[in-house]
């Protein structure tokens, strides 16, 4: 049924969808300007190059070249086809779809699987929660949670469920709800076995997984029977066309405003940790599910907390188990601080107490103070590391000071550097400066062995050409070569652009026609302006949304990412400060100066074509009077528009 929506609702999901709101539930944005920016959501930056135009309902990376409409972003952040998002959008407008073949349905009950396996899992989530709180053989799980600390009410507020021991209670229930078989299998709400489907999940403490939406996507799910024939003390729900555990953190849904107010993420290592945590008033808290926290965890939260470079720093906390898988995950995490630009700091309890044992123990303000305590991450990864080494020998103390080094040449802040070398000697019993010549020999050989790695990878892709890339492809095409807008022709026929596209009340419908797209230098400004001029010939430009659809319809499919660039690009501050329009003596100078320009070529090219007619073996007298002719009425109208201009 994908591609088959009507037109006409496809076009209300777009108006009626808020492209702040659906952006915002993955991307905290500050204003700047008219526009919206933040950290892309789709490739891996330190400063914010991805913008939004509210008014013109369009988003674009000047990163990575990302851009378009609503639907097209999240087709694009959630991995959908076009029917999907659009379902997606209406889903969350509360609105029926009618579809070509004549039916009309809410979008609920849409075909889209990812819809149908969302619908699944949150069917799913409540029938495991009137479970936990109503069934008798749950009592186990009630006591689990009361012995934690945690009543019904906080079970109703994380979603905590119980999944009953029958084994196919839960596959019962979703099929008498319309949901197929292989819903379920694909889902990961149930298995296939010789005698049909069984609940994945049986006789456990189940917590839902949601993603950054808000969405149920998964679970995870806790041993409390001893006689579980399961050994592992927790399951989690195996990848998933929804469900993908390295991007997922639990509790995000419920941290992720406080993230990005607070500029802080705690994370833990547990489901109950989080909500010890935010019961506690630390709300920043989240937790990895299954797995440890790497990469994509990291763009995740940098793009919620605003971890831009050119900021006063975030705050990432980790809090780890004291143990010794505690210290390792630390130094894993420790191996990624580079990736972000925000201070990292790991926090761990003396005795070794996780955050909800802390609070059974000590209360909320324990908790609290844990957090508040907690000490740079190279400053745990230089004590951690040194731990290792035996202090009492002076081979232990040369090899320490060999191993903590490179910690110390990796610190980002280079005016701490002599302060922690200070600090280490005095760890190590060693003089300050033969730390500081293994700090100094480490940083050099971080620095040889990028340069080595850079060219090994530059020297493979030279030795092995592949498919042609985006820029390649751009220079075969000449509407893709995208110009140089460090060209100051190139910036005053962008800015134009930007006008018509961002502003297009501005201009007087005769001023525009006394342009053609070969006013333009560059061909993908051309384009451009051709899809301007089209648009305006059926689309009123009062509607910021439909004038910048038909302009993108308009235009080439190679100049669209130019577009959305256009329409969500910065101008300079020459605004009129009461309307917020471009004042107009701005725009008249735009437009003069690309009148001009276009002018100035159009005169050198007659003139350099009289001289060619003038050493031409037969020379051709009409075409000479033709061309000068035509130099007379272009000089005069460039005349007349330096007599304006001056």
């Amino acid at each position: 049924m994908a591609g088959l929506i009507n037109s006409d609702d496809i076009a209300t999901v777009k108006a009626r969808s808020s492209i702040e709101d659906v952006v915002s539930e993955h991307v905290t944005l500050r204003r700047s300007g008219a526009r919206l920016v933040g950290l892309c959501p789709f490739h891996d930056e330190k400063s914010p190059s991805f913008g939004i135009n509210p008014a013109a309902g369009f988003y674009h990376c000047f990163g990575c070249g990302e851009g378009g409409d609503v639907i097209s972003f999240v087709q694009k952040v959630e991995a959908l086809s076009f029917s999907e998002a659009v379902e997606r959008l209406a889903q969350k407008l509360g609105m029926e779809l009618r579809y070509e073949d004549g039916s009309a349905r809410s979008a609920q009950e849409g075909p889209g699987r990812r819809s149908r396996l969302i619908e699944a899992h949150r069917v799913a989530q409540e029938f495991y929660a009137e479970a936990l709180l109503n069934q008798p053989g749950a009592r186990p799980a009630r006591d689990f949670m009361r012995a934690r600390g945690f009543d019904g009410a906080v079970a109703k507020h994380f979603g905590v469920g119980f999944a009953p021991r029958g084994g196919e209670d839960l596959v019962r229930a979703l099929r008498a709800k319309g949901f197929t078989d292989d819903e379920l299998v694909t889902g990961g709400l149930a298995g296939r076995g010789s005698r049909g489907l069984y609940d994945r999940f049986r006789g456990r403490l189940v917590w839902p997984i949601r993603d950054i939406t808000g969405d149920t996507v998964g679970f995870g799910a806790r041993r409390i029977f001893d006689d579980d024939r399961i050994e592992a003390k927790y399951l989690n729900t195996s990848e998933t066309p929804i469900y993908k555990k390295s991007t997922v953190l639990y509790g995000l849904d419920l941290a992720k405003k406080r993230i990005a107010a607070d500029r802080t993420a705690v994370v833990v290592e547990g489901y109950t940790d989080v909500m010890a945590c935010h019961l506690a008033g630390v709300e920043t808290a989240v937790a990895t599910c299954g797995t440890a926290f790497g990469s994509d965890h990291i763009k995740v939260l940098r793009r919620i907390m605003r971890d831009e470079a050119d900021l006063a720093p975030a705050r990432v906390i980790f809090t780890f188990d004291g143990d010794a898988a505690g210290q390792k995950a630390a130094m894993r995490a420790f191996a990624d601080d580079q990736k972000w630009s925000s201070q990292s700091f790991v926090a761990v309890e003396a005795s070794g107490m996780d955050p909800c044992e802390l609070r059974q123990a000590k209360g909320d303000p324990a908790v609290q103070a844990l957090v508040e305590d907690a000490v740079p991450m190279f400053e745990f990864a230089v004590r951690t590391t040194i731990k290792r080494y035996d202090l009492t020998t002076a081979e232990g103390r040369v090899r320490a000071a060999t191993a903590v080094a490179p910690i110390v040449a990796a610190i980002r802040d280079q005016s701490l550097r002599p302060e922690y070398t200070r600090e280490v000697a005095g760890l190590l019993g060693l003089e300050v400066e033969q730390v500081a010549r293994e700090v100094s020999r480490a940083g050099r050989l971080t620095v040889d062995s990028a340069d080595d790695d850079r060219r090994r990878d530059r020297a493979v892709l030279d030795s092995e050409p592949g498919e042609p890339g985006p820029d390649e492809v751009a220079q075969s095409d000449g509407l893709m070569a995208m110009p140089d807008p460090r060209d100051p022709v190139v910036s005053a026929e962008r800015q134009l652009l930007q006008v018509l596209l961002q502003f297009p009340q501005v201009l007087r419908a005769e001023a525009i026609d006394m342009l053609t797209p070969e006013s333009f230098s560059a061909p993908a400004h051309r384009a451009v302006f051709d899809g301007i001029r089209i648009a305006r010939a059926t689309t009123s430009s009062a509607n910021a949304q439909a004038w910048m659809a038909a302009v993108t319809e308009a235009s080439p499919r190679p100049v669209a990412g130019l577009v959305s660039e256009l329409a969500v690009g910065t101008l300079p501050s020459r605004m009129d400060q009461v309307t917020g329009l471009p004042t107009a003596r701005y725009v008249e100078e735009l437009f003069d100066r690309v009148r001009t320009i276009a002018l100035t070529r159009q005169i050198a090219d007659a003139l350099s074509e009289m001289r060619r007619l003038d050493h031409a073996a037969e020379p051709s007298p009409e075409r000479t009077r033709e061309l000068g002719t035509q130099l007379q009425v272009l000089q005069r109208e460039l005349a007349t528009i330096k007599a304006g201009m001056a």
